[in-house]
């Protein structure tokens, strides 16, 4: 009798979609590999898929399948391996007494108002910046996996929300919004940080961070934590710093 996560990836179907625009590379168009039905994808059968490069976005499984590009780099860390930099352990210090509160995906007034606020100040006219409730509540409230919400908060005041996975290896990081206006602050690099830790104290290997563009800017902080490891021709090893140069400013990311 094959095991239930078996027979699950075994009756999942892949199609791929239509060309878009590319979200991350403006000359481009994109195309996604998307995994369905959603019914058969639960926490053990998603844990096989992100080591297969996918990712989610709400009930939506998918990964990159370009037909002429492939810089989108499924990226991890071994937090067995991590050690912080100088600039790492500033961060560390710097956003440490920000307390965290693990919560459950249900929708909160504070949370919302917060991630328009993050939306409108770092993606000015990409759309997510419009986002109703329920555009909200699709992308970061509806997971068909083992998920929660990481609130940080600087005495009563929210400062960052985190979206995380817990998967079978690992937690994958699936999106953070946080407070824009603070200037100097590395909300996105603690973030990273705290969930290494999470994993280490839940006896975990990775921490997923999605995929990396080596010429997209934005995605640049996530090749300062070493030794990251990439997928790359289905094989995951530690990407060395000749395939990844890091951008000098990663301060606010």
């Amino acid at each position: 009798m094959s095991h239930p996560t078996e027979s699950r990836m075994i009756r999942l179907q892949f199609y791929a979609t239509a060309p878009y625009p590319c979200s991350y590379l403006s000359d481009r168009m994109a195309r996604s590999q998307v995994a369905v039905p959603a019914e058969l994808i639960d926490t053990a059968v998603y844990s096989q898929l992100v080591k297969s490069g996918f990712r989610r976005s709400g009930l939506f499984t998918y990964r990159p399948w370009c037909d002429l590009c492939r810089e989108c780099v499924p990226v991890r860390l071994d937090v067995r391996a991590f050690s912080p930099d100088r600039t790492q352990r500033k961060v560390a210090r710097r956003h440490g007494p920000l307390s965290v509160h693990i919560l459950p995906l249900v929708f909160r007034e504070e949370h919302y108002a917060l991630y328009h606020r993050y939306q409108r100040h770092r993606h000015t006219g990409g759309g997510m910046d419009e986002d109703s409730r329920e555009q909200y509540e699709n992308f970061i409230l509806k997971s068909p996996v083992d998920s929660y919400l990481a609130e940080f908060r600087e005495g009563d005041t929210l400062k960052m929300v985190s979206l995380v996975d817990r998967l079978s290896d690992g937690l994958s990081s699936v999106y953070a919004f946080f407070e824009p206006d603070d200037v100097g602050a590395s909300y996105g690099t603690y973030n990273v940080l705290w969930q290494i830790e999470e994993a280490r104290n839940q006896g975990l290997r990775y921490v997923y961070l999605g995929y990396w563009i080596e010429t997209c800017r934005k995605m640049s902080y996530k090749v300062r934590f070493k030794p990251i490891e990439g997928l790359i021709h289905g094989t995951w090893r530690v990407l060395d710093d000749a395939l990844n140069p890091v951008a000098a400013d990663t301060s606010h990311e």
